[in-house]
């Protein structure tokens, strides 16, 4: 038996693993103990990362549309379908959706396709319903939209604000790093409208109502200001714009914010004491406070909170948006944004432009693209007629599924590369078959920054290719060069092109690891950011404000229904649905409900109920839940049988674009039998 040493397929957190090979097969996985992110240590998902690969569903030779069937095609025929069938229809009307679970490499490689060969910077990816908030954000705040510092960090806090992350659920090596803080005396404060498991653990645990975010980090700030907390010498040497904050946090007292989000006041104002206090203070968050139409100002509202304080630069501070997909980051890194060339260069500034045109000997696009969810809309109106999608199902996490379901059958063409058959590739008129983690040599970038190797461990099935190889061929046959030997080239391209990657190769990365910005070769990477400086010189404070959701709960939809994920699976259950122990575990959707509102719909724990909101309805099987406050639903995303973006709005944030997925009005029902 091999064991082949790679980086986890799942969440963010990076952890380090073997994959066990018996005859070709994948059979296993395993913890490596020099891990810098795991140590020896992998969650329920890790440990069954292998089980999917060998899954007989699995996509082995590509397939063309042919009246209404798809049928087997030859890798020529497919291939130059996508390249004539996408090319033909211009710049302005041609998309490319990339993938957070495909490498550094690909992310680039599928850029770089975008804007060289389709000369279009319509180029996006998950990020966009994830952590677009948190680019946009932390760009504006500190210079740099990322994690400030190593996830082992945490454990020398003091205190630590942990804002819409289930953290013990769903990034459980980061909780365990904040768990050994608290043993060590650290205070911990969640804020969640949910009880959740890390909330039940907390010093403090916050419930606002959602959609109330800014309110009461306002009020945090607000009484940390009042009591003399704010540290002044970080604020005058390092900072600009904190006079319109403390001004624009006056009318923030918890008394008032308790009208606003339905905390007590002394709640408030014991987080407060408790963040503003501590030496050394960190903030953790995710989803919870990025999916929201305020989302960039919620990021920025905890910014504020980190700089009024001087938590930056320092083990035991900074802010840690944690990454729902193993490369997120990475794609981001890689300029898998309409905006942005890899690196975060932007497409709008001329020289940046005039550098990629070089090192990619063609002319580019000056404006930027169209994000994901705006590209969707635009199939839907006509104006995006050709999609390439890499490794994403729409389908099943796009907001509003009927308005997603009309744009991509409305398209002239689709052109779809995944591991498994998906509620998207049914659409497709191409599906190319593509190589899992397990099966192809790349990199990944973690949440904390960290880049790592994945290693080839068993072969793909049949005629199945990396999408690397899938991107490069695509370029050559758009004439651009795309002669590529290896992933391992594709990174000395990448290290030439964005000064952030400038020291990383495949032979330092080895069996360790580098955090950016890594910018030289003799450069040993960087693991606290803003020592001494940040990239824009002061960092911004920027004053934000409470706004009402854009949807909230009224006399025909009383309820709000909020959405997110379950311990045991991953997204949209592609693979996990596809580990018999996993899908075991959580076989089937389910609405959580509060026991008042469960009993004034008549509603009893294991009955059916219809959700439903504005946009379609849904039964699901009912989970009484005491950690669901009243007036809330909770419900997971991961079933296609069920899909939670039946019901979800599309309402963006005006900044990031990143549309509201937490928040919906909603009704309950019982279900005749």
């Amino acid at each position: 038996m091999k064991k082949i040493l790679t980086t986890c397929v799942y969440c963010g957190c990076g952890c380090g693993l073997y994959l066990h090979v018996d005859e070709g097969k994948v059979i296993g996985a395993s913890p490596s103990r020099k891990s810098a992110a795991s140590r020896g240590k992998l969650c329920i998902k890790g440990w069954l990362s292998g089980d999917f690969v060998n899954h007989p569903d699995r996509l082995s030779y590509p397939m063309i549309q042919r009246g209404e069937r798809q049928i087997r095609a030859s890798w020529d025929e497919a291939l130059s379908l996508v390249a004539s069938g996408l090319k033909g229809m211009g710049p302005s009307a041609v998309g490319v959706l990339t993938s957070a679970k495909g490498t550094n490499e690909e992310n680039y490689l599928f850029s770089k396709l975008a804007r060289a060969g389709f000369k279009t910077n319509n180029v996006d990816h998950v990020a966009r319903l994830c952590h677009a908030p948190t680019v946009a954000g932390l760009s504006y705040a500190f210079g740099s939209g990322a994690t400030t510092n190593p996830i082992s960090s945490l454990e020398e806090a003091d205190a630590i604000l942990v804002v819409g992350s289930n953290t013990t659920e769903q990034h459980p090596l980061v909780a365990s790093y904040v768990l050994k803080a608290r043993s060590k005396g650290a205070k911990l404060i969640v804020a969640d409208p949910r009880r959740t498991q890390i909330a039940s653990l907390a010093d403090i645990h916050i419930s606002p109502r959602p959609g109330t975010d800014v309110a009461w980090i306002n009020s945090l700030l607000n009484s940390i200001i009042k009591e003399g907390l704010a540290d002044r010498d970080f604020i005058t040497k390092r900072t600009m714009g904190f006079e319109a904050v403390k001004e624009s946090v006056l009318s923030y007292a918890p008394e008032i914010v308790e009208a606003i989000c339905g905390v007590p006041a002394e709640v408030l104002r014991e987080a407060a004491l408790a963040y503003g206090s501590a030496d050394k203070a960190s903030i953790i968050y995710a989803m919870g406070i990025t999916q929201h139409t305020t989302g960039t100002d919620n990021v920025q509202a905890l910014a504020n909170l980190a700089l009024a304080t001087g938590n930056l630069g320092r083990p035991g501070t900074g802010l840690y948006p944690l990454r729902g997909h193993q490369n997120v980051q990475g794609a981001c890194d890689m300029g898998a944004l309409p905006d942005l060339y890899p690196g975060y260069q932007k497409v709008v500034d001329a020289n940046a432009r005039a550098k990629f045109e070089k090192g990619w000997s063609t002319k580019l696009p000056k404006g930027p693209g169209l994000t994901a969810v705006e590209m969707i809309q635009s199939a839907e109106t006509g104006k995006i007629k050709g999609l390439l999608i890499i490794g994403e199902n729409p389908m099943v996490s796009y907001p509003d599924r009927s308005s997603v379901q009309r744009a991509l059958e409305k398209l002239e063409f689709l052109a779809v590369c995944d591991i498994f058959p998906t509620e998207t590739s049914k659409l497709a008129d191409v599906v190319l078959p593509a190589a899992s983690f397990a099966e192809k040599e790349g990199t990944f970038t973690s949440t904390e920054r960290r880049i790592q190797r994945i290693r080839k461990a068993v072969d793909p099935p049949g005629e199945s290719r990396s999408e690397w190889e899938v991107a490069a061929e695509l370029l050559r046959r758009l004439g651009v060069p795309g002669d590529y030997s290896s992933p391992a080239e594709v990174m000395e391209e990448i290290s030439s092109m964005a000064p952030n990657y400038g020291g990383v190769t495949y032979r330092r990365l080895g069996a360790a690891s580098l955090q950016w910005p890594c910018p030289s070769r003799d450069h040993p990477g960087t693991g606290i950011m803003y020592i001494e400086k940040f990239p824009i010189g002061l960092a911004r404070f920027r004053p934000v404000d409470h706004m009402e959701p854009v949807e909230g709960p009224d006399g025909e939809y009383p309820l709000l229904l909020t959405t997110g994920r379950s311990m045991y699976h991953f997204h949209t259950g592609t693979m996990t649905r596809r580990s018999p122990l996993l899908d075991r575990e959580v076989p089937s959707p389910f609405v959580e409900v509060n026991s008042e509102d469960a009993s004034r719909a008549g509603l009893r724990n294991g009955q059916k109920a219809l959700v439903e909101t504005r946009r379609g309805q849904l039964q699901l099987e009912v989970k009484v839940s005491p950690g669901v406050p009243k007036g809330i639903l909770f419900m997971p995303f991961h079933f296609s049988e069920a899909p939670a973006n039946l019901l979800t709005g599309a309402s963006l944030d005006p900044s990031s674009k990143i549309p509201e997925l937490k928040i919906s009005a909603a009704r309950l029902r019982k279900v005749s039998p």
